[in-house]
């Protein structure tokens, strides 16, 4: 019987016990916590068969510096996404996005197996819609009003409003096509769209909102 050792990978500040503590006791596979980014290097040359990633690489390795900057177009002052902003301001996510793909498929193409595999589950935007249209951005919006209203009230600073942006990009189809095409590491086998949001049940509301505290609280917390 052939034996599997499975690797998670998280940041280092994830709570890798109650990771193990949640696997199924009989499960058929060796498992490893590997702390790190996976934006940077995790794994020795040729040493992994299969790549999973799910709902991660939207995630920025950083803030494009073009929000940060009063002389710039993409100066994003008082807003946290790209998401009601000017064209300037999406391109510069667009453009860091563009860079941290590259490095990733760069970094997994040396570690895996040369006839290795990679499946990749990421929240996109179809192609031909406005970013501003759909629901996952305006949720971005509701989030960067409430830090808004904060700043009126006095809990947080204007500065700190103006300098919180979310490192999270939406990439096109065709986008995450071009640059997989460009890097010349990988060859697309399948691409597939799945619509997780048409439920709408009260539950599934509830989850939304758990990812996005999840994901988002480490970034905005004060």
């Amino acid at each position: 019987m052939p034996e599997f050792q499975v690797f998670f990978n998280d940041h280092t500040s994830n709570d890798f016990n109650t990771l193990f503590t949640s696997l199924p006791p009989e499960r058929p596979y060796f498992a490893t916590g590997v702390p790190g980014s996976f934006h940077g290097r995790l794994f020795p040359n040729s040493s992994l068969d299969f790549v999973h990633s799910s709902y991660a690489l939207q995630i920025l390795s950083k803030v494009p510096k073009e929000l940060l900057n009063k002389n710039s177009a993409a100066w994003n002052k008082g807003r946290v996404h790209y998401a009601s902003a000017p064209d300037e301001v999406a391109q510069a996510y667009s453009t860091q996005f563009a860079k941290d793909i590259t490095t990733f498929l760069d970094y997994r193409a040396k570690e895996l197996v040369m006839v290795g595999l990679m499946v990749l589950i990421m929240p996109v935007i179809p192609n031909g819609i406005p970013h501003s249209s759909l629901r996952t951005c305006a949720i971005f919006d509701f989030l960067g009003q409430c830090l808004m209203d904060m700043a009126k009230e006095g809990l947080i600073s204007e500065a700190q409003m103006d300098t919180c942006n979310l490192p999270v990009y939406f990439a096109l189809p065709k986008e995450m096509t071009q640059l997989v095409e460009r890097n010349g590491c990988f060859s697309i086998e399948r691409m597939e769209k799945t619509l997780p949001w048409a439920r709408v049940d009260v539950l599934y509301v509830q989850a939304c909102v758990m990812h996005l505290r999840a994901g988002m609280e480490g970034i905005v917390k004060l």
